[in-house]
């Protein structure tokens, strides 16, 4: 594998990050052992792609060219793609898309078809999973470890063609080599919801010792939920209104809080002895329960927003924010340096994902279309994923 970008000495905010670092540092990106590498037949000049035509209109199959490959590319046949709630707001025109038509899906994993003439570090049969963010690593954002930034970066299913499809090309450097031990639908959608919640974390500084308030347990709030706990969350918070994903989230060590039984923001008033929690994440979207993450902080609590939504929220600045220095933080995508440390632990069973996967498809624009309206809907299902 590949060593990730380094980063100044001023962007590691907290000691784990620095631990992240060199747990990367530590694996050098090569997993050892690796079993023989699994056979792949050689592409046709087309493939079938699911993409988005025109916002606000259901997907559609289409007959596309294989994707051609620069010198530092990667072909990559994939073999699972997580199906995000980004994607319905993508499909919606709730946020930008371009350009038109595209393939939609950045949770991505495969196997290794093809590769340009410098990618010398992956071969052909090599098990891959996707940082979906492809960028220039020179420039100032790129350079400090935050590429989400990058003036040149694409994110792959929202401005370059996605994971929708039986073939995508990503540059080497956003290739990441998947253990044996890791299932590739659990591979494709650790690369975007949980990493998002590892980033939020990150981002949130939290320590162990604190609490901690989950606004939405679906695909985000599970690993949220494992990943705090796993950090040495004193409590962890699990705030939905599915009685499902509670049961889930609880069975991870999380306190469940029914906001269709109760008013969340009294419950945790009353689970902290009226001090509020150290941490809120706000993983689903909604003005309310961004506002609930922010009023439910205690004295310098921070709360990371990572839902999208095009709708604003009101604060008291005041009551609400300054007069106990509390911190609303924004959370874009997530980091390539912090994805090593998240292999591993999924690859050591200390993050476990074979329960967020409630539903496989096949790559059929109906069957996908379908499973964006459960998502648009907040339905049952936690994680879906598509296996062309």
């Amino acid at each position: 594998m590949r060593l990730g970008r380094s980063c100044a000495d001023s962007f590691l905010y907290s000691s784990r990050f620095k631990e992240e670092k060199e747990s990367a540092e530590r694996l050098g990106y090569v997993f050892a052992n690796r079993k023989e590498r699994t056979r792949v037949p050689a592409p046709s000049s087309n493939m079938r792609a699911v993409r988005l035509i025109q916002p606000g209109r259901a997907l559609e199959m289409q007959d596309v060219p294989v994707p051609t490959l620069g010198p530092q590319d990667v072909l990559v046949r994939v073999k699972a793609a997580g199906i995000c709630h980004s994607d319905a707001h993508y499909r919606a025109g709730r946020s930008l898309v371009r350009p038109l038509p595209l393939t939609l899906g950045h949770e991505v994993a495969g196997v290794v078809e093809e590769t340009g003439s410098t990618a010398t570090d992956l071969e052909r049969g090599d098990r891959v999973c996707l940082h979906y963010l492809a960028t220039c690593g020179k420039c100032h954002w790129c350079q400090q470890g935050s590429e989400q930034f990058c003036p040149s970066g694409a994110m792959i299913g929202k401005f370059r063609d996605g994971g929708y499809a039986e073939f995508i090309a990503m540059p080497a450097a956003s290739v990441f080599q998947l253990p044996d031990e890791i299932p590739f639908e659990q591979g494709a959608i650790m690369m975007c919801s949980t990493a998002t919640s590892l980033h939020a974390l990150n981002k949130a500084r939290m320590r162990a010792g604190e609490s901690v308030a989950i606004f939405g347990v679906g695909g985000l709030g599970v690993s949220a939920v494992q990943l705090a706990k796993g950090f040495g969350a004193r409590l962890v918070i699990a705030v939905d209104i599915n009685l499902a994903k509670l049961q889930m989230a609880e069975r991870f060590g999380a306190v469940a809080v029914n906001a269709l039984e109760c008013d969340p923001l009294a419950e945790i008033q009353r689970l902290t002895d009226g001090r509020g929690v150290d941490v809120a994440l706000e993983l689903i979207g909604l003005p309310l329960t961004m506002r609930q993450a922010v009023v439910s902080l205690a004295i310098q609590g921070r709360a990371a927003l990572a839902g999208i939504t095009d709708k604003a929220f009101e604060i008291a600045p005041y009551h609400e924010l300054l007069n106990r220095e509390a911190e609303i933080i924004g959370v874009s995508d997530h980091l390539a340096q912090e994805l090593p440390r998240l292999i591993e632990w999924v690859r050591k069973g200390k993050l476990d994902l074979s329960c967020v996967i409630t539903r496989s498809l096949p790559l059929d624009a109906a069957e996908i279309n379908a499973a964006l309206d459960r998502l648009e809907s907040f339905g049952q299902d936690v994680r879906m994923v598509i296996q062309p």
